[in-house]
């Protein structure tokens, strides 16, 4: 019907949370969860965030609290009991399943974002581009984003370090 606005989008994210925190720390800042969340809301129309984190322990147990209650819905990769303090994250294999899921199960989203330099998902980020699923690559950095995404074109990534997002996601210490 003439006039009818256009209904919002449905964006889903797909977090590396390891990647996010050491593209962050590596630059001497650190994301405040609760203000990330409300960001990718605001800017990308971000109705579900998918936060991949490694194995799970009972002292991060605040940082998960923390997570939940700014709207991101966990994922913990799992490792055996002998592995859990030696390996890292290593969430890439269920953030490629999580997005192909819901591809494959028709699972109502417009546009899939990715928080992560890796080049691990090039592969998936090419398919989803041809597919008209992709929204964008969130670098934490630019020395975090892979050279595999150098010929990605400028509307498919952000950098969260640059100044005017920095200062809506920054965790501001006292």
């Amino acid at each position: 019907m003439a006039g009818e606005l256009k209904t919002k989008e449905s964006n889903v994210a797909f977090i590396d949370g390891q990647n996010l925190h050491l593209g962050t720390k590596v630059k001497a800042w650190s994301i405040n969860h609760a203000r990330f969340r409300t960001y990718l809301s605001d800017k990308y129309h971000i109705t579900e965030a998918y936060y991949f984190l490694g194995f799970i322990s009972g002292e991060e147990q605040d940082l998960y609290d923390k997570l939940q209650k700014a709207g991101f819905i966990l994922s913990f990769r799992e490792h055996s009991a002998a592995l859990q303090g030696n390996k890292k994250g290593n969430v890439d294999c269920d953030i490629v399943f999580g997005i192909m899921k819901k591809l494959v199960d028709n699972e109502p989203f417009d546009k899939a974002f990715i928080i992560s330099g890796d080049g691990d998902y090039k592969r998936l980020v090419d398919y989803l581009v041809k597919k008209g699923k992709f929204g964008k690559m969130l670098f934490p950095n630019k020395e975090f984003a892979s050279s595999l995404y150098k010929n990605l074109g400028g509307e498919y990534f952000d950098y969260l370090e640059s100044p005017d997002v920095k200062a809506k996601i920054a965790h501001i210490r006292k």
